[in-house]
């Protein structure tokens, strides 16, 4: 997307400035995807970077943020399997093992012998866990509401449409690695 009069060079840090001095100086390099990886990449930074300063704010980090949040949202009586918490988070069955001990040393969840087979473990929120993700899930997706605001509601949703299609496809077609 040129930002710049018609004419004008792109300056040398955009990504559009990037893709022009690849194909100036490689013709024949596939440039297509620069003006929009560029800026996802710009944007994940900028966006990681001020979630965790908000969560250092709160007082919670993002793994223990991610494992209060799916437990949260799964509902009373918020207790989930272990299985099901890396199958929701995307994070190996090792890591979450390594969340739950983490948050149940702080105080946050509960883990418990599941119904359905011995090696079957539920954890579950405690309210110091309840309370903590109550107050900083309001902090980070706040603060990540307020950087999405230069953007109208109809091209945010627009923008929604199209990431979410770009990543259906990025998922379609590197799922054989």
């Amino acid at each position: 997307m040129t930002t710049t009069a018609p004419g004008e060079p792109e300056p040398a840090h955009s990504a559009a400035g990037i893709a022009a001095a690849w194909r100036r100086e490689r013709p024949g390099t596939p440039t297509s995807s620069i003006e929009i990886a560029t800026p996802i990449w710009q944007l994940a930074k900028l966006f990681a970077d001020d979630r965790n300063r908000v969560l250092r704010e709160a007082g919670i980090d993002a793994a223990t943020l991610d494992l209060l949040s799916v437990i949260r949202r799964s509902g009373p009586p918020y207790t989930l399997s272990t299985r099901e918490i890396a199958r929701r988070t995307l994070v190996t069955a090792g890591a979450i093992s390594q969340r739950v001990a983490r948050a149940e040393r702080e105080g946050l969840v509960e883990r418990a012998p599941g119904t359905t087979g011995r090696r079957t473990v539920l954890v579950r929120l405690t309210a110091e866990g309840h309370a903590l993700i109550e107050r900083s899930v309001d902090q980070v997706l706040g603060q990540e509401a307020a950087l999405v605001e230069g953007l109208p509601e109809d091209e945010r949703a627009t923008l929604t449409a199209l990431l979410n299609k770009l990543l259906a496809d990025v998922r379609r077609r590197t799922a054989a690695y």
